[in-house]
């Protein structure tokens, strides 16, 4: 019986001892837990594959955003800029250069085109010119010493001092280069715009040949929403992107300005029109329709990232956000306790240089100016967001997320 009691007695004390045991190792289970939670949904890149990716990341601050405004408009070439090249007399007309068209560049002064009218019913009108001239030369010579003279009056020297003019003036428009031709000339240089005859058509006189345009100004003409009216003088400039075309033009970077915008609706719109103009670049295209963002008030003390930092998933939107290098040593310092356990932390230590960990972040977005866009929840100040490169970290992330429970040092 003793005996008996004695067993039951050792067996309590084993199960006591298990019990306390298990409890010791849950604990520390759980705290090691506790630790790597923070870890779950970390993205790790090494140097080598963000180098790779040309990542790039930017220190989030708070600052001047400007209230933007989004539209549609068309690229126009400005009025002014263009200058038609009329013929000088009735013919038929030769173009100077058979490889001229529409883009070729001209020269101010360039012969253009020569027009000849001979074998036509009418006459040469050159010839016809010419001997005018020649005749109201002579006469203006003959008089010009008798009204020297007295024997003729003042009013007839002028006559024919006004004869002679007229003459002059007509024979000098059409001019000739080459015998019986005249020369249709570029009033000033620039690009052919439209070219409106073929050699060997006819042509009367003041008849449009070809239209040069300069080039050198174009506008932006803006559709304004009719409910947007009450914001049409807080206007200040405006940035706008091509269609198809990922390139943002700034009009603050091409000598853009205001010129006008309308107070009134035009008959049968529900538009106001808003024009810009701003220099030609060479890469913008007349005549093109454009998606517009209309700069208005600045705020301040607002958080915007580059649009480039944005990813888009279902209608939500994320940003990538860079952990600090003492993000994951502060907390592999709460097992200092087991050697082992320190060596890992030193090699992972050697190689922070190596790595980049990102966070994958949900963020609510505001307005956009084209360039940057407002964030109105997610992120705050300080901390640093990619900004090129976010495609290739969410790309990795399917590769290289830490789960949870797991550390990136072992």
């Amino acid at each position: 019986m003793r005996h008996i009691y004695i067993f039951f007695i050792l067996m309590a004390t084993c199960m006591l001892a298990g019990c306390q045991s298990g409890k010791t190792t849950h604990g520390s289970h759980d705290h090691e837990g506790e630790t790597n939670e923070s870890h779950a949904g970390e993205i790790v890149m090494t140097h080598q594959q963000m180098e790779k990716a040309g990542i790039k990341t930017e220190t989030v601050v708070e600052g001047d955003f400007t209230a933007v405004m989004k539209a549609a408009g068309q690229i126009v070439r400005r009025q002014g800029d263009e200058q038609t090249v009329a013929a000088t007399m009735s013919g038929i007309v030769f173009l100077r250069d058979a490889s001229l068209s529409e883009g070729s560049e001209v020269a101010r002064g360039q012969a253009v085109a020569d027009i000849t009218a001979r074998n036509l019913q009418d006459g040469d009108p050159i010839a016809k010119a010419r001997a005018a001239f020649d005749a109201a030369k002579r006469e203006l010579e003959r008089i010009k010493p008798l009204a020297d003279d007295n024997i003729v009056s003042q009013r007839e020297y002028e006559q024919a001092r006004l004869n002679y003019e007229t003459a002059r003036v007509t024979y000098e428009g059409v001019a000739s280069s080459r015998s019986g031709s005249a020369v249709v000339t570029a009033g000033r240089g620039g690009f052919v715009k439209s070219l409106l005859v073929k050699s060997g058509d006819y042509v009367n006189v003041g008849d449009p040949i070809v239209v040069v345009t300069q080039n050198r100004r174009q506008q932006l003409v803006v559709d304004v929403p009719e409910c947007a009216y009450r914001n049409m003088d807080e206007i200040r400039s405006a940035n706008f992107r091509a269609t198809g075309n990922e390139n943002i033009y700034k009009l603050s970077e091409l000598n853009g300005k205001l010129v006008s915008y309308s107070r009134t609706l035009p008959e049968g719109s529900a538009y106001l029109p808003a024009t810009f103009e701003f220099d030609n670049v060479g890469d913008i295209i007349a005549g093109s329709f454009v998606e517009v963002y209309l700069l208005l008030k600045q705020r301040k003390n607002v958080i915007s990232v580059p649009n480039t930092a944005l990813t888009e998933e279902q209608g939500l939107y994320y940003v990538y956000v860079k952990q600090h290098e003492d993000h994951d040593h502060g907390h592999a310092e709460h097992a200092h306790e087991h050697e082992d356990h320190h060596a890992h932390e030193a090699e992972a230590h050697d190689h922070k240089g190596e790595e980049g960990i990102f966070e994958k972040r949900e963020v609510k977005i505001g307005q956009t100016d084209g360039v940057r866009t407002e964030i109105v929840s997610g992120l705050k100040a300080g901390e640093s967001v990619v900004t090129v490169g976010a495609y290739q970290v969410k790309l990795a992330s399917a590769s290289s997320v830490i789960p949870e429970g797991h550390n990136h040092n072992h």
